[in-house]
């Protein structure tokens, strides 16, 4: 709820939009602090060195866990996200040794005014609130001490300094700004057909000659690896879920073991609109309030609140919902938004509300007060839980009670323990060692076992989203040359592809040399059984929709109108190409457009000037000795537990 509360997430996002917005990695960041000044070389905590100070998979693991709480990453995603909080967090690290080689430094003054403009509440037009007030606006806002929140100010200053030095010499050319007014402003139309093999492929019917012949030519292709077949007794947790039942006495002791929280708090579902009136002059905040009047005399006046929320509202995090902020609790909002929103009855629109963000206007859609829900009110949410410990606790009792009897003797078998514990048996098809293995949720540790068992052996129980499962190799398939009965599938796929693949190119050189010899376009493609389509007109920086970017089209922009470019080969598949029409950039729409392209090319060679400081800098503390990575510390990121 940007602009309404004093928590976590406003504060961030304010901390970041001023402060480090300009952070190419800036996404994957979170109130990074420093690291520990550990100086115990290659440590086992540490992944990183830079001088005598570190960086430690405890500081990773850290801003992992704050990002975590604000969005679901996706476990096989966790180790790219860990190594790009690594690099930044090395980087500021390279920044701080070298603004010390540097004498670069930021002074109490300089982080005073920042900190006056992220947090302009902190004083009252010249004169300080006070440490206690200031201390607990930094932990309201941005939920950390007064000394984690200054020396983040100060670490942004140092960087914006250092990319001051780098690019306060970066310019632009007259030249630079006319081409890449003309790269944003000349356009081309197209005539063109887009051939992909695989829709080509559905109509190709190879005969059996062909099979043969494909097979006999490229039989190194076509080997069978080792196969396995895997017998397996499940215990299966859907089995276990029919036989274990929660009674009433069970769930009213979990009921008061836990009553706190089925206790509801006052709370009020509202929606708002947000004028901001962040960093603003008295004369801008004067033409926001008359506009934020306006707005709620339309709302008064029975016009849709949820419509208005979208036109105006400047809160991104409730904008297109309507302004819908949810349940809101007492304590959560800044006080001027909480006082209005509690004491609006239900269905009110309130006057406007000032706040530190700016305007609000506040409607009320709902309203509870405190109370304790029932047991019968949740006693239908607490039996699934219940129901899951029980399931998690008998199967981990078996699964303990299998591992022992599978370690403790080499001669039980599978069909011995499946009769004890009443698994389930059952055998796979015959896997090579990248098959999915279905039967068991695709696991990679299944995938794993299957390759280490030998025969004869038994694995421990594994964990699968059905159940804990044994494993037992069944037969071992050794790998081969496939004949052709084996590899009938794969051989007509692979051949059909190749046939589709050089039926592509022909139409496409086909379609070319018969436009340039003076057939149209379309005719000329129908006649091929292609589908002939006309696009819209686009620049280089647009696309060509289902085909690419202008960018990659490059060649139709050297082309005169009616000029038939060479067939393309884009993603797989070929393009032919006439130039239907084409509009030259208008010189009159240059003066309107050349600050913004100025800025833009500016804007460009600053971050590439700061990110060759950034990559030559990292190179040179390596050759000195100075920067130390141990990459091999993060395996753990993204791993399965």
């Amino acid at each position: 709820m940007a602009g309404a509360f004093e928590n976590k997430k406003t504060g961030v996002r304010i901390l970041f939009g001023v402060v480090i917005g300009m952070l190419a990695l800036s996404m994957l960041l979170y109130l990074v602090p420093q690291g520990t000044n550990s100086t115990t070389e290659g440590a086992a905590d540490v992944v990183a060195r830079v001088g005598d100070q570190t960086v430690t998979l405890a500081d990773i693991t850290t801003q992992l866990n704050e990002i975590r709480q604000r969005n679901n990453i996706p476990r096989q995603l966790e180790g790219f996200y860990a190594s790009q909080l690594m690099k930044q967090l090395v980087f500021q690290k390279e920044m701080e040794y070298e603004a010390k080689r540097l004498g670069i430094t930021v002074s109490d003054k300089e982080r005073a005014d920042r900190i006056r403009q992220i947090l302009p509440a902190a004083f009252n037009g010249d004169t300080f609130v006070g440490v206690d007030a200031y201390s607990a606006m930094i932990q309201r806002n941005f939920q950390m001490p007064v000394s984690t929140f200054e020396e983040l100010i100060r670490s942004s200053l140092v960087e914006e300094k250092f990319r001051k030095l780098l690019t306060d010499g970066v310019s632009v050319s007259p030249a630079e700004i006319q081409e890449e007014f003309r790269f944003q402003n000349e356009k081309v139309k197209l005539d063109y057909v887009y051939i992909k093999p695989e829709e080509l492929a559905a109509k190709i019917n190879p005969d059996e000659n062909e099979i043969k012949s494909y097979y006999e030519q490229n039989k190194s292709k076509f080997q069978i690896p080792e196969k396995r077949v895997v017998r397996f007794g499940l215990l299966d947790r859907t089995q276990l879920r029919q036989n274990i039942t929660v009674t009433d006495d069970e769930l009213k002791a979990a009921y008061q073991a836990n009553i706190q929280q089925f206790e509801v708090p006052n709370r009020v579902h509202a929606e708002h609109i947000l004028l901001t009136t962040v960093g603003k002059t008295d004369a801008e905040v004067a033409e926001v309030k008359k506009k934020a009047e306006d707005i709620l005399a339309q709302a008064r006046k029975g016009a849709n609140f949820e419509d208005l929320a979208k036109k105006y509202s400047e809160d991104p995090g409730s904008k297109e919902k309507g302004g819908d902020l949810g349940w809101l609790l007492q304590g959560q909002t800044v006080p001027e938004f909480e006082k209005a929103a509690f004491s609006l009855p239900k269905g009110q629109i309130s006057d406007l509300i000032k706040t530190q963000y700016g305007f609000h206007i506040i409607k009320v859609l709902d309203k509870e007060t405190a109370h304790t829900k029932t047991f019968d009110e949740v006693k239908d949410t607490i039996r699934p839980t219940l129901l899951n410990n029980k399931i998690d606790q008998e199967e981990s009792s078996i699964a303990d009670k299998l591992s022992s009897e599978v370690r403790q003797s080499n001669k039980v078998t599978l069909d011995d323990l499946a009769q004890r514990f009443h698994l389930s048996v059952s055998q796979t098809r015959p896997l090579a060692p990248n098959d999915p293995v279905l039967e068991l949720g695709n696991s990679q540790d299944i995938k794993d076992e299957i390759v280490r068992l030998r025969p004869g052996e038994l694995s421990t129980p594994m964990r699968t989203d059905r159940g804990y499962v044994v494993l037992s190799i069944a037969q071992v398939i050794p790998p081969h040359q496939g004949t052709l009965e084996e590899v009938r599938d794969k051989v007509i796929s692979d051949l059909k592809q190749q046939k589709s693949e050089q039926q592509a190119r022909a139409k496409a050189d086909d379609l070319v040399k018969r436009v340039r010899s003076g057939e149209k376009f379309d005719s000329a493609a129908k006649a091929l059984g292609l589908d002939p389509k006309t696009s819209d007109l686009f620049s280089r920086s647009g696309s060509l929709p289902g085909v690419g970017s202008g960018k990659l089209l490059a060649p139709a922009f050297t082309l005169p109108k009616g000029g038939v470019g060479d067939p393309m080969e884009i993603a797989s598949a070929w393009l032919a190409f006439q130039v239907a029409d084409r509009v030259e950039p208008n010189p009159a729409d240059f003066e309107a457009q050349k600050k913004t392209i100025t800025d833009t090319l500016l804007q460009t060679k600053r971050n590439t000037a700061f990110e060759a400081f950034r990559t030559s800098l990292e190179e040179r503390l390596k050759k000195e000795g100075k920067l130390k990575t141990y990459p091999e510390k993060m395996r753990g990121f993204g791993t399965l537990g």
